[in-house]
This record gives structure tokens, C-alpha cells and sequence, in this order.
């Protein structure tokens, strides 16, 4: 009882800094004078770190006396798994939203500390308190994490078993929260840049930086979210177009046009409405997603909890699209850009062509990810939008999009020179070309993996004529500072991390090859080149798990797919994968069943196969860990792109 509370109390301390914060901003600027709203945020940073805290303690001392602890946790469950346990479930998730919503307000308001008497400041940082309140208030109310036990528990269920089968639990759900809240950061700014009429000053590129680090946090998150489907669920894929998966997806896209979209408005003063609109629209699509995974309306793999929270959610959705949609309105006349795009093929054209690509994919995406909802609404029945429906829009949007990337980076503002821009990309071009050439030497025919290298080295090739213009720039000033500093950095730098990423998954889905193979002990096979052999069965057991492990060499390298079944959650089994991987190839294994008349691994029996034999998936995919390692490359561009230097300090370089 006393953990619920202290949790409670700490909830309240939370929920009472934010309200303050929301007060004390409006107050400032109804005012004209410099807030002093860090305080109030530094105290809902502690009541919010407190609750965390509790609970935390409670999980990992596996106290059961908080129905949350015992539903998630287990006297068995190890130490990683305890810790994560927090954001296992709803409220837990909540807890971290709301930990890391406070926390980038309060980043917010100490970056931005020599400009806390500025309007824009005041508003923006408003916004940010009231949606940190709204989560609070969510946790005090109907998402209560510190509900006590009425009965005394000796004995928790523990994590689902897909949550404690992999270490990426700890990572990957952290990176797509934090890419979620960060990306209330430009929502603020816009909102208030609305509310004040400033939307022609600096605050548009300002909010890149903030964009950027949501961006880049939501792209390793759904990256790692991939390589954790690809390691646990024992289909050999990484994205499936699932419900869940999509919900990441959908601001991951607008995002991506309003990065490169708000550059123009910087150097042309174009796109304004498009940039405020796509602020707007990415966070809606946040809160829209988080109605998707947490409110039961979905069946997915990746979606571990509901609640009844889905009109709550469903109504900040509304309120955020509706105010956005007024003050744009309003502000319509602020709005009119005084010139326009000069040329089709001008980089701002491109930029056009870019933004229409990404919003259009995400139109396509939303009402794949939402028909079925609407449709069994209407009619009453299930239908379900397969991967064919995704899979026919993203791949001609690819082929368009590495073009741009090859093209766009290299054309100038307002015309388009042919002659120009053949000069700067010949050496590329001729590089794509060559690259072609080898791999028709080698056998290499198939149309999708020979346009995919092609474009890939024109990409790469702009991506590096502009980073080596930004270091003899550096050079000339003697700042080798300047390099990693600029924008011009990160951002290319992403660009050879989608170029790598883009390679593995047309390389790995390409020329994937499937089989299932039926071996005794003691025999080999080969699948595609690689040598696969079968040494017999080994059996784990500990107080977590049972597991029959199976001793697998692949070209001698030795690997361990199994049967796992879990204790805790009346004995979910699972089967776990086992990869060989490298550079050039993963070889994927997977248990598929066991021969004989009966058996007690867990496993799929198959009469018709002699005893002790075993029926393995064998999935052989080249280039694959070039997807993880584009990926990180990605996460290292974006990083990047947040620390570089101030607006102000760029602008007088």
C-alpha cells in the first residue's frame, strides 16, 4: 500500500508542475516578461522521476502488492527484464511517455533560456506543458499504474514471452517513444508561430534541429524494431506491413518531408504552409498511432496491451487536427509566400516532387492501416490489407526517391542547368554505370537489384561530392569543427546510411532463398552454398524457461534454434531463431518440428519422420546486415544534424 501512495503522490507532484508550467508561460507572455516556467518544469521532472522510481523498485524487488508489478513481472524474471517490464504494458509505456515528454521540456526551455521573454517561447513551451498535463492526468485517472493487489500475490505472471526473449526490449521501445514526444517539439513551435503571426523568422529552420532528433530516434527505433521482429519471430523478415508497424511509419513520413521541405522555406521563404502543416500533421499522426497500439482496436504481434482509453486518444487527436487546421486558416494571409518556384527541375521543385512523394506514400499507408476498421464498422465483418496493397506503392516510391536523392542534392536554386548539373555528377554517373557493368560480369540480371545499384551509387555519389564540398569549406576556414557542425553534414551522412539500407533490403529480398530441410543426426545439407549440419539436441532449464535447443553448424560456424517455452503466463512457448550472419549473408535457422510419435520439446511433431530427425527452416538472405548497419549510419546523420550550431551562429558564418 505504501507504493501506491508514494507512486501517486509523485504522479500528482508531476501533474501539479506541468499545470504550473502551463500557467506560468501564459502568465509571462500575457505579460511581456521572462518565464520562469524551468522550475515548474524541474519539478514535474521530479514527481514524474519519483513515480518512476516506485515503480521501478517495485519491479525489480518484484513486489506484487501493485497489480501492474504482477501482471508484468515475476519472481523468476531477470534483471534486464524487470527494468523493462515498466513499458511492458499501458500504463508503464505512459509513464515513459510522460518521463520523456517533461524531460524535453525541460531541454526546451534551458536551450532556449536567453530567449524565455520571447512570445514564440512562451507559447511553444505552453504546449509542451499541457501535453506532458494530458498524459499525467491519464496516469492519475483511468491508466493508473500504482492500482493496488486486493489479494496478497506470492507469484506474478510475467512479461509476455516476446518481451523477454530479446535485449532490443530495452532499446528499441525508449527510441520510438522518445521519437513520438519529440516530435511535439515543432508541433509547439508551430502552434505558436500561428498564435503570434511570426511565421517568416527563424523559428521554422530552428525547429529542424528538434525534428531531427525525433527523427533520428524514430528511425533507429524502427530499425531496431525490424532487427528485433527479424531475431524473435521466426519468419526470416524484418517488416511485414503490420498494423503497429505502420503507426511508426506514418509520422516517420511526413517528418521526413518536413526536414528537407523547411530548407526551402529558409533559403526561398517558400512552403510555409506546407512546413506548418506537416508539424502539425506529423504530431496528430504521433497521437493517432499511439490510439492504434494502445487502445485495442488493432490485432497485431506488436501490440501488448489495451485499455479503454481509445477515446481519449482519439479526441486529442481531433482537438490537435482541428486547432492546427484553424490557425492556419487564420493565419492565411501571413502565409502567402511572395515569390514562387522558378523552375520544375530547380532543387525547390524537387523539393515539391519530395514532399508529394512522402505525404502521398502516407495518405496510402493511413487508409491501408485504417480501412479495415472502417469496413468492419460499416458491414461488421473482418477484412484485413495485406502486404501486395504496401508493397505496390512503396517500391515504385523508392526508385523515385534514391533518383531525387541523386539529383537533388546537386542542382542549383531557381533554374536548371543541364550542362551544370552533368558536370557535377558525371563522375557518379559514370561510377553507376561501372558498378552495372560488374555486376552484369557476375550474372547479375534481375531489373530491380541492377536500377537499385545503379541509383544507389548516383545517391552515394552526391551524398559525397557534398560532404567533400563542406570539407574544403572547413579547410579554408581552418575549422575542422565546422564539418561535423553544419547541417550539410548530418544530412548527407543520412543519405549514405539510406543508400547502405536500401542496398540490404533489395539485395536481401532479391535473392532470398526459403527451404526447409529435413535432417538426422550427424547429417548435412547445403542451402544456396551454405553448409548446414545437425549435431543433436541439447535441453536448458532454469527458473525462467525451458528450452530444447538444437546444435546447428552452419559452413562451421555453430548456432542453437530452439523451442523456448516461457514460465509465467501459463507457459507461453516460442520458438527462437538462430542466425549465423555477416557482411555478405544471414543464414536464418529455424525449428520447425521434431520426428518421431510424441515429444515433449515443445515442438511440432511429424509422425511420418523417423525419431530424433528434425525439420529446420533455412532462410539464406545476402546483404542483409547491411539494412542494421545503414540504420546506425542513419542514427549517427541525425545526431549530427541536432548538435550542429545555432541558427543564429550559421546565419553569421
Amino acid at each position: 500500500m505504501i507504493l501506491t501512495w508514494l507512486g501517486r503522490a509523485a504522479l500528482y507532484v508531476c501533474f501539479v508542475g506541468a499545470i504550473g508550467g502551463v500557467v506560468e508561460q501564459l502568465r509571462a507572455v500575457q505579460r511581456k516578461r521572462a518565464s520562469r516556467a524551468l522550475w515548474w518544469a524541474a519539478l514535474a521532472l521530479l514527481g514524474i522521476l519519483a513515480a518512476v522510481g516506485v515503480m521501478e523498485f517495485a519491479f525489480i524487488t518484484h513486489n506484487f502488492s501493485l497489480a501492474y508489478v504482477a501482471e508484468n513481472n515475476a519472481t523468476f524474471t531477470p534483471l534486464l527484464y524487470s527494468i523493462t517490464g515498466l513499458w511492458s504494458a499501458l500504463e508503464g509505456s505512459l509513464m515513459l511517455w510522460v518521463l520523456l515528454q517533461i524531460a524535453l521540456t525541460l531541454g526546451v526551455l534551458y536551450y532556449y533560456r536567453r530567449d524565455k521573454a520571447d512570445a514564440v517561447v512562451g507559447w511553444a513551451t505552453a504546449v509542451l506543458f499541457g501535453v506532458g498535463a494530458f498524459f499525467t492526468a491519464l496516469l492519475i485517472g483511468p491508466a493508473d499504474p500504482f492500482l493496488a493487489n486486493a489479494a496478497l500475490v506470492h507469484q506474478g505472471a510475467g512479461p509476455n514471452a516476446l518481451l523477454q526473449d530479446n535485449p532490443l526490449v530495452a532499446i528499441h521501445p525508449p527510441l520510438l517513444y522518445l521519437g513520438f514526444v519529440g516530435f511535439s517539439v515543432p508541433f509547439a513551435f508551430a502552434i505558436a508561430m500561428l498564435i503570434t503571426g511570426r511565421v517568416q523568422e527563424r523559428w521554422p529552420l530552428e525547429q529542424r534541429r528538434w525534428t531531427m532528433l525525433a527523427w533520428g530516434s524514430l528511425s533507429l527505433g524502427i530499425v531496431l524494431g525490424a532487427w528485433w521482429s527479424y531475431q524473435v519471430l521466426g519468419w526470416g523478415g524484418f517488416w511485414g506491413w503490420d498494423p503497429v508497424e505502420n503507426a511508426a511509419l506514418l509520422p516517420w513520413l511526413t517528418a521526413t518531408a518536413y526536414i528537407h521541405s523547411v530548407i526551402v522555406q529558409d533559403r526561398r521563404g517558400l512552403f510555409r504552409v506546407w512546413n506548418l502543416s506537416l508539424a502539425i500533421a506529423t504530431f496528430a499522426l504521433t497521437i493517432l498511432g499511439t490510439f492504434f497500439t494502445r487502445s485495442g482496436v488493432l490485432v497485431s504481434v506488436h501490440a501488448f496491451s489495451s485499455s479503454t482509453l481509445g477515446p481519449l486518444l482519439i479526441g486529442l487527436f481531433f482537438v490537435v487536427v482541428v486547432l492546427g487546421a484553424g490557425l492556419l486558416a487564420w493565419r492565411g494571409d501571413r502565409l502567402r509566400a511572395p515569390v514562387g518556384v522558378d523552375h520544375p527541375l530547380s532543387r525547390e521543385g524537387l523539393f515539391v516532387a519530395n514532399n508529394i512523394l512522402f505525404v502521398g506514400f502516407a495518405i496510402v499507408v493511413l487508409l491501408g492501416t485504417v480501412f479495415p476498421l472502417l469496413y468492419q464498422a460499416i458491414n461488421g465483418t473482418q477484412v484485413t490489407v495485406g502486404s501486395p496493397y504496401f508493397a505496390s506503392v512503396a517500391a515504385p516510391l523508392s526508385v523515385v526517391l534514391l533518383l531525387l536523392m541523386a539529383v537533388a542534392p546537386l542542382v542549383s536554386w531557381r533554374s536548371a542547368d543541364a550542362k551544370v548539373l552533368w558536370g557535377r555528377m558525371r563522375v557518379s554517373a559514370w561510377s553507376a554505370v561501372g558498378a552495372v557493368a560488374v555486376l552484369l560480369s557476375f550474372g547479375v540480371r534481375r531489373p530491380a537489384e541492377v536500377l537499385a545499384v545503379f541509383l544507389s551509387v548516383l545517391a552515394a555519389g552526391a551524398a559525397l561530392r557534398t560532404l567533400r564540398g563542406a570539407l574544403v569549406a572547413a579547410i579554408r576556414r581552418g575549422s575542422w569543427r565546422s564539418v561535423l557542425r553544419s547541417t550539410t553534414t548530418g544530412g548527407m551522412i543520412v543519405h549514405l546510411g539510406v543508400v547502405i539500407l536500401a542496398l540490404g533490403i533489395v539485395t536481401s529480398t532479391t535473392y532470398v532463398t526459403r527451404d526447409e530441410v529435413t535432417l538426422a543426426t550427424g547429417q548435412r545439407t547445403v542451402v544456396d552454398g551454405q553448409i548446414v549440419s545437425f549435431a543433436g539436441f541439447h535441453s536448458v532449464k532454469s527458473a525462467l524457461e525451458s528450452a530444447t535447443q538444437l546444435r546447428v553448424s552452419v559452413d562451421g560456424h555453430q548456432i542453437r534454434p530452439a523451442v523456448t517455452t516461457y514460465n509465467g503466463r501459463n507457459g507461453q512457448t516460442v520458438g527462437t531463431p538462430a542466425i549465423d550472419s555477416n557482411l555478405a549473408r544471414d543464414v536464418y535457422v529455424t525449428f520447425d518440428a521434431v520426428g518421431g510419435n510424441g515429444s515433449t520439446s515443445g515442438a511440432q511433431v511429424q509422425n511420418n519422420l523417423p525419431a530424433g530427425s528434425v525439420v529446420l527452416g533455412v532462410t539464406v538472405e545476402p546483404l542483409l546486415a547491411w539494412l542494421w548497419l545503414g540504420g546506425l549510419i542513419i542514427g549517427l546523420g541525425s545526431g549530427l544534424s541536432f548538435f550542429r550550431r545555432r541558427y543564429s551562429d550559421e546565419a553569421t558564418s
